[in-house]
């Protein structure tokens, strides 16, 4: 009796443990999908300006001529 006790008590951990895995597995694609759109929403504008500041300047450079 006390050996099939103990492999249900191994058998509801293990399920647990699975449970716990999967739940794991799921925050960490969720913090992943958050980071690399964090790093898009900051990235993405600094790479425009590199290309907008210039352009800028080249406009009030030519407005001081006037």
């Amino acid at each position: 009796m006390e050996d099939q006790e103990l492999r249900d008590k191994l058998t509801a951990l293990e399920q647990r443990i699975i449970a716990v895995y999967e739940s794991a597995e799921k925050t960490r694609k969720y913090i992943l999908v958050i980071v690399i759109i964090t790093v898009a929403a900051v990235a993405l504008p600094v790479i425009g300006l590199f290309f907008a500041i210039p352009s800028f300047l080249s406009s009030y450079s030519a407005l001081e001529g006037l």
